[in-house]
């Protein structure tokens, strides 16, 4: 198995909260191929929204990673999708954010394994035009076109599952108790 990475920054914003209930949302909003050299949490910029004063943050470095073999079909429809997209994911915890980067990934189906938690924050970005060279590259190298077989059921057989014997047998009882059907 082949394996390839690529560093990406990731950029999150903080807005004031929609409900009384919810001080602050927070959500990634961009992601930069390389690794910054800034420390993670670095305070980017802030600009007054429609709601109150949104901050970005500069919330850390993660690695895309690419697998050779059977995942290279993920990132093939993520390459050919109309927005090919990278997924961040944010995981609760004990900072001054409330939140830790916990991963970027280009494989949609493993965000989706993140989102089903429903303890994790995960955001679909804009792949960055570098980001999608480098993926198309990989894909093209090392993506192998496999059929799909799908197992077919056989038919059942009502004979097999003893419903006509079962049926034979009532029968069978009812005339050696004397209750003959009238219609027979």
């Amino acid at each position: 198995m082949i394996v390839e990475r690529m560093p990406v920054g990731v950029v999150v914003e903080r807005q004031p909260g929609v409900t009384k209930w919810q001080e602050h949302v927070w959500r990634a909003v961009a992601v930069l191929p390389g690794s910054p050299m800034v420390a993670p949490w670095t305070e980017l910029g802030r600009e007054q929204g429609p709601r109150g004063e949104i901050v970005r943050y500069y919330a850390g470095t993660a690695e895309l990673v690419a697998y050779s073999g059977g995942d290279t079909r993920t990132y093939k429809h993520n390459v050919e999708a109309p927005e090919p997209s990278v997924y961040v994911v944010l995981r609760r915890a004990d900072t001054l954010s409330g939140w830790t980067l916990y991963l970027a990934t280009i494989d949609p189906a493993e965000a989706h394994s993140h989102a089903d938690t429903g303890d994790d924050l995960v955001e679909r970005l804009p792949m960055p035009p570098l980001v999608f060279d480098w993926l198309s590259a990989f894909v093209a190298q090392h993506h192998v076109e496999r059929m799909e077989w799908k197992r077919k059921r056989d038919r059942a057989d009502p004979d097999a599952l003893g419903v006509r014997g079962l049926a034979a047998e009532e029968q069978r009882g009812r005339r050696q108790a004397g209750w003959e059907d009238e219609d027979e």
